[in-house]
């Protein structure tokens, strides 16, 4: 991801102040306009307390670490920072995060559907269930009373959202929820056939970044008008 980020961030004429790697750390970076943190769930929060201690807005697309974000958005309200947090900057999955929520209210008490999830991703995926499958899995317990907390990879309870997690090379990312009944077989289906698109809008959302203040997410930035009942 910071190479196709990097990529894009070139070809829209954007300079890179400096890339911090493995064993390196932001407090040491140069100065920059937005960091942008794509790393892996044990360094995200050190990452964006050294970016808020630098006043240094943060697009924060690293996932697994949401237990710490009641601590993160204390420190940024200290600070007057800005960080911006999204399981999934692809327009196309944040579109079928309000499909999912929609379609788990229209589903209130249609008791013949069994609603679960799956997701895929490559080997190198280092937390299951993704991200992108837990805001997921929040829209459907938000809005289907039967369905109480998610489990992953286990037997469920008719209580629990059973989410399946797959490791397949060489996987982008695949996400699919299915209501099934005895006669049919609903699904929303969002398949990743590259990285392009999620570093397309980690860049786009660096570039409104500046200026803004608190906690941000996807909604705030895409501004949707929500469907009536949501």
């Amino acid at each position: 991801m910071g190479k196709a980020i990097e990529a894009i961030a070139h070809e829209r004429g954007h300079q890179i102040a400096g890339v911090v790697d493995v064993g390196g750390s932001i407090a040491d970076a140069p100065a920059a306009d937005v960091a942008i943190e794509f790393t892996h769930p044990e360094a995200a929060v050190p990452n964006i307390m050294a970016c808020l201690r630098k006043n240094l807005p943060v697009v924060v697309g690293t996932t697994g670490w949401l237990k710490r974000l009641p601590e993160v958005a204390q420190q940024c309200a200290r600070t007057n920072g800005t960080v911006f947090y999204s399981s999934n900057f692809s327009l196309g999955v944040n579109l079928v995060f309000k499909l999912n929520e929609y379609l788990a209210q229209l589903m209130r008490g249609q008791t013949d559907y069994e609603v679960a999830l799956d997701e895929t991703h490559h080997t190198q995926k280092k937390d299951a269930p993704s991200g992108t499958a837990l805001t997921l899995a929040e829209g459907i317990l938000k809005h289907h009373p039967a369905k109480k907390s998610w489990v992953v990879n286990q037997e469920n309870q008719p209580d629990q959202l059973l989410i399946r997690s797959h490791r397949i090379d060489p996987v982008p990312g695949t996400h699919v929820v299915t209501y099934q009944s005895p006669v049919d077989t609903i699904e929303i289906r969002h398949t990743a056939h590259s990285r392009q698109g999620f570093a397309l809008g980690a860049v786009q959302v660096a570039e409104w970044l500046p200026g803004q203040q608190g906690v941000l997410t996807m909604d705030d930035f895409l501004r949707w008008e929500q469907p009536r009942g949501l």
